[in-house]
């Protein structure tokens, strides 16, 4: 109906030029190309607005055919000197194997037995054709033949791989994806050398065509949610395609929830070990940033730090994180509920001292924390927007002069500006991005719950806030497993993290058809079940070895 009534305000100009547009692409769907090069080149112009990066390299077939062929590329998006090293010189050169007249006979010589390319397709499909150009492809056509030769020779500049910005590690390696998915699928190639990693591509996007890449562990991801991830992209529906959080939201489960169900990261190592597990990654060609499904909530406080490092330590600072959202959570609500509502819980000498700064404070406590909250939110994003150097200047500088001024002006309590930049420290703990936001959002609503209810609304707030995140599922995936259902032998990393030899399993509900991992505890400690280790003698080298 909503088609219809737009299609009647449209003028006769307009229908008119409508209907020739989608006759056009209508019949460019079932277009085959030309049998003469001049009408193909001046169609393939004609079809890309003859724009100036557009490059058409027109050139004899050696000496001895007579004809011409022509190689088109898009400046930039092709290395220029492999199309002329590997085609343009080697078709124009090489006389003794180009003495054929017959166009066809030609067209398979120059694929078989002259360029160099490793890879070459050939199509007389005219949609693909102009695919390919746009692809940042080289398209060698032959005058008198009706088909094109596809040569994947793409090269223009990129960013080299660096460290990660959002995920730092000390004793890990210092990769990054960069926003070439041939070099992000390569990067997770050099880790996992294995015949069962498979790598399924997608286009995306009416416009853009975003190529998209699937890889999982054959044998050991979940066959269902694979499955299912497939139909899911199947129906995303997009002019075009910028980044993963297009793909995220619309295959993601509980769009409407804040808290992040689909894990995100830019490292290719947490990429190997969340497909080793049995978990399914999805890469987007022009942006670093890798999805992981599905994810559950403890996911997102483990680092790859963790795995580089003693589990002791790595369990201490798990704990320390957990520890950060709760205290993110709960340090500006908690001060306002006791403060206003339980004052007799807070101890006699600390209820004076935090009475005595309140008393010239114009604004009630939860106007106050609130102004406080919004001043460092904003203080935040400037720092992010600004660039680096400005930046952390503006937001080190403005928290310092902002708070000792509103202190000193008497407009906010010296306990207030140490309690919100508390929190602001603990929500820093977190190194997912996705759950910070998500946090960020939560709490100001339990400021709000504790600033009408006090520890009432804070408890109300946390009971509703459990039975939602228990209610959330990622491709079937339980997001608070595996406390939610408990699964007992899949709690060995989470809180806390065993040592290596103890996780020889992989999580349950994620991996459901290959569960055991390699590896046997019984082989742990020294050789032939001596107490002391390795003996002196043990290094002394054989006299009769050479």
């Amino acid at each position: 109906m909503k088609m219809k009534k737009a299609w009647n305000k449209l003028g006769k100009k307009e229908k008119k030029h409508l209907a020739y547009t989608e006759d056009m692409e209508l019949k460019s769907d079932y277009k085959k190309l030309e049998t003469n090069l001049e009408e193909n080149l001046k169609n393939i112009q004609d079809t890309l607005g003859h724009s100036a990066d557009l490059v058409v390299r027109i050139f004899k077939i050696g000496s001895m055919s007579g004809r011409n062929a022509a190689a088109i590329f898009i400046n930039g998006l092709v290395d220029k000197e492999h199309v002329g090293n590997f085609i343009i010189d080697k078709i124009m050169n090489d006389n003794s194997k180009l003495k054929s007249s017959t166009a066809g006979t030609l067209f398979t010589g120059i694929k078989e037995q002259i360029i160099t390319v490793a890879e070459v397709e050939e199509t007389q499909e005219w949609k693909k054709t102009i695919q390919a150009v746009v692809s940042g492809k080289t398209i060698l056509l032959l005058d008198g033949w009706d088909q094109a030769m596809i040569c994947p020779l793409i090269g223009g500049a990129s960013r080299a791989i660096s460290e990660p910005s959002s995920e730092q590690t000390i004793r890990g390696p210092q990769e990054s994806f960069v926003e070439s998915l041939q070099t992000n699928v390569s990067l997770v190639r050099r880790r996992i050398k294995s015949a069962n990693l498979w790598v399924e591509s997608v286009t995306i996007g009416d416009i853009t065509e975003t190529e998209v890449a699937v890889m999982h562990l054959e044998g050991i991801a979940n066959e269902k949610v694979l499955i299912e991830l497939k139909e899911r992209l199947q129906k995303v529906e997009v002019d075009e395609l910028i980044g993963t959080n297009t793909i995220e939201e619309w295959i993601r489960d509980g769009p409407r929830s804040v808290w992040p169900t689909i894990y995100n990261t830019q490292r290719p190592d947490v990429v190997m070990g969340e497909l080793m597990e049995g978990r399914i990654a999805v890469l987007v060609d022009g942006t670093p940033n890798t999805l992981i499904l599905p994810a559950t909530f403890i996911e997102f406080f483990q680092t790859a730090e963790d795995y580089y490092m003693h589990w002791s330590i790595a369990s201490f600072l798990r704990i320390l994180r957990l520890v950060g959202i709760a205290s993110t959570l709960l340090f500006p609500s908690l001060y306002i509920a006791f403060l206003s509502f339980h004052p007799d819980l807070i101890p006699t000498p600390l209820l004076i001292s935090l009475t005595a700064q309140r008393q010239e404070v114009p604004f009630p406590l939860f106007i106050e924390v609130l102004l406080l909250e919004l001043t460092f939110e904003f203080l935040r994003e400037a720092g992010l927007r600004m660039p680096k150097q400005v930046g952390q200047a503006v937001s080190i500088v403005g928290a310092l002069i902002l708070g000792e001024a509103a202190v000193s002006a008497g407009i906010v309590a010296s306990a207030s500006v140490i309690i919100v930049a508390a929190t602001a420290i603990a929500s820093f703990t977190i190194s997912n991005h996705s759950m910070i936001d998500a946090v960020r959002i939560l709490r100001f609503i339990i400021i709000i719950l504790a600033s009408s209810l006090g520890l009432y609304g804070i408890g109300l707030g946390f009971i509703v806030l459990i039975a939602h995140m228990n209610s959330l599922r990622s491709f079937g995936v339980p997001y608070l497993s595996p406390f939610a259902p408990l699964i007992f032998r899949d709690l060995k990393d989470t809180f806390i993290r065993v040592s290596k030899p103890s996780m020889s399993t992989r999580p349950r509900l994620i991996s459901q058809k290959k569960v055991s991992k390699a590896g046997n505890t019984d082989k742990l400690g020294p050789p032939s079940g001596r107490k002391g280790g390795m003996k002196e003698n043990d290094f002394q080298r054989d006299p009769n070895e050479n």
